[in-house]
């Protein structure tokens, strides 16, 4: 499907733009690292939520202090109206345990989609009891109602990894609905059958990491992701007519330039490329 992907700027906190439940057009606000608000096809799904310091508070003192270059744009408990929390993996900018508990105590209603492998951290870190949760592995779709479906697709956060059963640890979810086809990729470099994988499932819009990776950082502990040329190359290989930049501006050590972005979406040929910011609305428009 074609489209247009439009920025809105706003003013006021992003609290008055979800005020009202989620209707017409997809739109996406960026909550910061690999996190996102997506109404569309009349949900409200919540991707990777970060909103907390609880980083900065595990890693207080060591080489990297995980101190936040944003502030969260909204608190978890006023997240409201939130059908599905999803979180792509374990680590803990995507799946926070200073975040989930209050974001769920808000909307008692919301369910968390996460990897079968990480089950035990889902439960502990989000507080649920078990049916609640929805657990998926790569290939597997859910039916979310309304007329959206979720596709969960393989990620490598720099390997591939599963766990005893088979359930990969690290997933993308792509979002089907009549109108629009929007794909998260989750942490993840490029591996073979990626393009093949998503390309298949014709995602409208991309949502990719472009931190990159650097051998400093993978050998104490910090995997990395996409660089931005790559993310560019996967966006443009899979037929995405949008791509959205993200997973940068957070952690000083863990980031890149977002001129960098700008740039490249001035000279990419991809139709409508974007870095994710704060106080902008993206709205697709299918044609």
């Amino acid at each position: 499907m074609t489209g247009r992907l439009t920025e809105r700027g706003f003013a006021g906190p992003l609290t008055g733009q979800l005020a009202e439940r989620p209707r017409g057009a997809a739109r996406l606000f960026w909550l910061g690292q690999a996190g996102f608000v997506v109404d569309v096809a009349g949900c409200r799904l919540v991707i990777d939520p970060y909103l907390s310091d609880s980083l900065a508070v595990k890693y207080r003192g060591t080489r990297f202090p995980h101190q936040r270059l944003m502030p969260p744009p909204i608190e978890p408990a006023d997240l409201v109206d939130v059908d599905y929390v999803l979180c792509t993996h374990a680590h803990t900018d995507h799946m926070d345990p200073g975040t989930l508990p209050a974001l769920f105590a808000t909307n008692p209603s919301a369910r968390l989609v996460a990897p079968r492998a990480v089950q035990a951290a889902a439960l502990e870190r989000s507080g649920l009891d078990a049916q609640r949760i929805f657990l998926v592995n790569s290939g597997e779709a859910l039916d979310l109602g309304k007329g959206l479906r979720l596709v969960a697709t393989r990620a490598a956060h720099e390997a591939l990894e599963q766990d005893a059963d088979g359930n990969h640890r690290f997933l993308g979810f792509l979002f089907q609905s009549q109108d629009t086809s929007i794909w998260h990729s989750g942490d993840t470099i490029p591996f073979e059958g990626l393009v093949e994988e998503v390309a298949a499932l014709n995602p409208d819009i991309a949502l990719l990491p472009v931190n990159g990776r650097r051998p400093e950082l993978s050998m104490r502990g910090v995997p990395g992701n996409l660089t931005l040329s790559e993310a560019v190359e996967l966006a443009g290989a899979i037929g995405a007519g949008a791509m959205v930049a993200h997973h940068y501006g957070l952690f000083d050590f863990n980031t890149i330039d977002p001129e960098m972005i700008d740039a490249m979406a001035r000279s990419t040929g991809i139709p409508h490329l974007v870095r994710a910011r704060e106080a902008i609305a993206l709205e697709w428009a299918p044609s």
